[in-house]
């Protein structure tokens, strides 16, 4: 399972042209240009797969991708960056996998939208991917890989390690939701048009802070 783990952690920051400037000037490369994406969950009527801290999810981009994850493996992996098994596969179709999934009783329940540029940084210590996402309450970047290279990427980069987050956007989405009693579930750019509301507002709240 080990080559299946995703290891990474987040940083929020007011905008993204100093970061990705450093990240250049690193020697990282652009693997990605920036995408609009748009994220699926999928999950049964009572949702099961949330309550045991898994996620289903198709995404579309440049392609259509199958991803799951399980729960948080941090604790158990001794690790203070967000640990969790991720498995992905390319789908031909979004509207023919979503149908697949209905018939098997799993249904949409949320959908969540950012714009994603993806860099890639080889270091002593192993690759690490950061990528720099634009959501309707932030801006944050994600370095994954080598939990030792993540720590030595982030000092370069200014990123104080005690400021990472260790959750996920849809998370931070549902603290969101319940401190500001939003009417609305989906994470959208439509959704947050007009509101003056930030992530800041929970991240006070430890267990998302490393």
């Amino acid at each position: 399972m080990n080559q299946h783990l995703e290891v990474e952690v987040k940083f929020l920051l007011p905008e993204l042209t100093a970061v990705r400037a450093q990240l250049l000037a690193l020697g990282a490369t652009v693997v990605w240009p920036r995408l609009f994406e748009r994220n699926l969950c999928l999950d049964t009527p009572d949702e099961a797969l949330r309550a045991r801290d898994e996620l289903l999810r198709l995404r579309q981009d440049t392609a259509v991708t199958l991803t799951y994850k399980g729960r948080s493996l941090e604790r158990e992996q001794g690790s203070q960056a967000k640990v969790r098994e991720e498995l992905e596969v390319t789908v031909s179709d979004w509207q023919t996998a979503v149908a697949i999934f209905q018939r098997l009783g799993f249904v949409p329940t949320q959908v969540y939208e950012k714009y994603r540029e993806t860099l890639c940084l080889e270091t002593p210590l192993g690759v690490v991917t950061a990528t720099l996402d634009e959501l309707p309450y932030g801006n944050f970047v994600e370095l994954e890989g080598e939990e030792r290279a993540l720590r030595e990427i982030a000092a370069l980069l200014n990123l104080p390690w005690q400021n990472r987050l260790v959750t996920n956007y849809l998370a931070l989405m549902s603290a969101l939701q319940a401190k500001h009693n939003l009417p609305f579930r989906d994470l959208t750019f439509a959704n947050f048009a007009g509101l003056t509301i930030s992530v800041q507002d929970v991240l006070a709240e430890a267990e998302y802070v490393g």
